[in-house]
């Protein structure tokens, strides 16, 4: 049986990169990093094909997922780790309220299910690289603040637990 585990500010910082490690309007300075074919879902629908596109923009990776003729974009900066997705009708970044991976489906989610898309490349490298703190782990998530900050992080069972 897993057994819960909080994470201090620095654990929670390194899940959360992690997640976002998975846009929105660009300049013509964002350079591409790497597209991915994969599939993808919106608000608890189906997953479906799409494309994600990373861009790297001044301080931000922009994560640009293309789903029919819809476009997601979510923004990840650090120090200190935040994270937002674009608002196209209020022209403006808001902050996610959360973003979980579940290893056994390979799928990264923000703001609940809200949007959706299928990893399994990334999800083994962020198990590679932090192999002490993920062995044995299926499901992770983030709570953000309302500034985009990191205020809670939990694995598995943990993640149920309700706090005073």
């Amino acid at each position: 049986m897993l057994r819960p585990v909080f994470l201090p500010c620095s654990g929670s910082v390194l899940a959360a990169a992690s997640l976002a490690s998975l846009l929105a309007p660009t300049s013509a300075r964002a350079d591409v990093l790497y597209s991915l074919d994969t599939r993808c879902s919106l608000r608890s629908a189906a997953p479906v094909p799409c494309r994600v596109e990373v861009l790297n923009e001044n301080d931000a990776t922009l994560y640009r997922h293309r789903i029919g003729t819809v476009t997601e974009t979510i923004r990840i900066t650090d120090a200190p780790v935040r994270m937002a997705l674009w608002d196209g009708n209020g022209k403006q970044w808001k902050s996610l309220t959360g973003a979980a991976a579940r290893f056994s489906t390979n799928t990264v989610c923000f703001n609940g299910r809200d949007l959706c898309v299928v990893n399994p490349n990334y999800l083994n490298s962020v198990r590679q690289q932090n192999a002490p703190a993920m062995a044995g782990r299926d499901l992770v998530k983030v709570h953000f603040g309302p500034d985009g900050r990191i205020d809670a992080t939990c694995y598995d069972q943990g993640c149920e637990v309700k706090l005073p």
